[in-house]
């Protein structure tokens, strides 16, 4: 049986702090998150965290820190009631300085591999899925894997039809309303070629 997930970019869309500081344990959900987070929740939506660590490549931090940051984020998770369902990490950068992962590779986003190994993994139902990040390597990301995709923060241009979000939304809660007034016509409805503010999907 498939199911719907609710992708998250960890830094652009789901927690406040600096990287080394969610590696010792700091992590904070950004304001209005855990609001967000249970309502996607609720509508079905298994949230799934996918995110580039491009620091592994450039030899900041080693990949077993991953682990750590995943551990810390199910308790975070877990304090709020809720349960995170997975982490998925791309620890490589073409110019990174440790051999290993210094490579260009089909998972570091705007390339869907994070996506498409969750749907794998995970038995999701990729169409019926949304994406949501701060950057819009996260809509590619998204559009490539075959998502909705929602853009935190103003809109940007760019002239590729794979780079457009559905939606443009202020914050995580802005998008969870979103989504929840789209499912009703999610799957009946093509992607649109033009992203649009929550306030004009009512």
């Amino acid at each position: 049986m498939t199911r719907r997930a609710v992708f998250l970019d960890k830094d652009g869309a789901l927690i406040e702090g600096a990287d080394g500081e969610a590696r010792r344990g700091r992590i904070r959900l950004r304001p209005g998150a855990v609001d967000a987070l249970l309502l996607l929740v609720g509508l079905g939506y298994a949230p799934i965290v996918v995110s580039n660590q491009p620091g592994v490549a450039l030899g900041h931090f080693p990949h077993g820190a991953l682990a750590a940051v995943g551990e810390h984020l199910d308790d975070l998770f877990l304090t709020h009631g809720l349960k995170l369902a997975d982490c998925y990490w791309c620890p490589h950068h073409p110019d990174g300085t440790v051999a290993d992962y210094a490579l260009a590779c089909a998972c570091r986003k705007p390339m869907p591999g994070l996506l498409h190994a969750a749907a794998a993994e995970h038995a999701l139902d990729l169409e019926g899925s949304w994406m949501i990040g701060g950057a819009l390597d996260d809509v590619e990301a998204g559009r490539r894997a075959g998502c909705r995709t929602v853009l935190l923060g103003s809109p940007e241009v760019d002239p590729s039809p794979l780079r457009r979000p559905h939606v443009v939304a202020s914050d995580l809660l802005d998008a969870a309303e979103a989504i929840l007034r789209a499912v009703p016509t999610a799957a009946a409805i093509p992607p649109r070629d033009t992203p649009e503010r929550p306030s004009q999907a009512r």
